[in-house]
């Protein structure tokens, strides 16, 4: 557990504010959120009484935070390695391999990213999910930013919310794009299968941006940035607009080879054993000096391998 105990005055200077605000303003370590959830739950006092968020104060009243919080400890420490490519004071990006899952949930209680974390830096017990600033698939290889300190988690978990982080990902897409563009299309649950996600009228909004890198015989290697962080967001947009990604058992359907093709070609796009998807790039404003810091990940060999198959085969039937 980690105790967090603070005795503080509300300005002056923020009269006329809702509490929210108003703390938000006191205790920049704290996201907003959090800050709103202990008011809820009472370990936030003004002038001795529970008050809700939306309150307004005068200034000078009395701030009490007594609460105890559980910290990721109780997730177990294991000694597994990390590709590091970035690392300093506050901020850690870590280059996740294909198979390694992120958060321990059922059935993968150990061996996450999350266990590696807290080994690697058992001060990260202290930081919400050790510090992890968002999260990628199993299957999807790429870059992860991690803070190691609480106030440079909410700064980051802000600058992920306010959209402000660049997240750049290259994918191998069934069929062959004329052109880049945009897909904007909600998200939500799948319906009838709680373990997808679908394009859906009403779900939340969803954002993607992409480009053509190259076009193969029946694929085409692209460059995306997303402007919204849902749920399987690559691969429900590239699979709503009938080009699902190379190796995606869950949103591909069947093989979508088109007949004729020479058999290294069709071997190569149909074993491919995972979704083609990486995360390539990361770029964002330093939580403690505002400097932009950008880092990128090479592709992995899987993905290497496959795309010089694609290419050697452009003209070959």
């Amino acid at each position: 557990m980690t105790h967090y105990a603070y005795d503080a005055t509300i300005p002056a200077e923020l009269a006329g504010y809702r509490i929210d605000q108003a703390l938000a303003q006191m205790f920049p370590e704290h996201s907003r959120s959090r800050l709103t959830d202990w008011l809820k739950a009472g370990s936030i006092t003004i002038d001795g009484a529970v008050m809700k968020a939306r309150t307004r104060v005068e200034g000078g009243e009395r701030v009490v935070v007594d609460v105890e919080v559980q910290a990721a400890a109780r997730v177990e420490a294991e000694p597994i390695a990390l590709d590091v490519a970035y690392e300093d004071e506050s901020v850690l990006v870590i280059n996740k391999p294909v198979g390694l899952v992120v958060h321990p949930g059922a059935g993968n209680h150990n061996g996450t990213l999350q266990n590696a974390l807290l080994h690697y830096a058992k001060t990260l017990a202290d930081v919400p999910r050790a510090g992890l600033v968002h999260r990628i698939d199993k299957d999807t290889s790429g870059l992860l930013l991690v803070a190691k300190t609480l106030p440079a988690h909410t700064a980051l978990v802000r600058q992920l919310a306010e959209r402000e982080i660049a997240r750049t990902y290259e994918a191998v897409c069934h069929g062959v794009l004329t052109g880049g563009g945009t897909i904007e299309a909600p998200i939500d649950r799948h319906p009838q299968d709680r373990l997808r996600m679908a394009v859906r009228e009403g779900g939340r909004e969803a954002i993607t941006h992409y480009r053509v890198l190259a076009r193969h015989a029946a694929t085409t290697h692209v460059s995306i940035k997303l402007e919204t962080g849902r749920t399987h967001q690559i691969r429900v947009h590239f699979s709503h607009q009938r080009h699902p990604l190379v190796g995606d058992a869950l949103y591909g359907g069947r093989s979508r080879v088109p007949a004729g093709k020479n058999q290294t070609l069709r071997d190569a796009i149909t074993a491919f054993p995972r979704q083609a998807l990486h995360a390539a790039q990361l770029e964002f404003s330093h939580p403690d000096t505002g400097k932009t810091v950008s880092v990128s990940a090479p592709l992995p060999d899987d993905l290497r391998t496959l795309l010089a198959v694609l290419q050697d085969n452009l003209n070959v039937d």
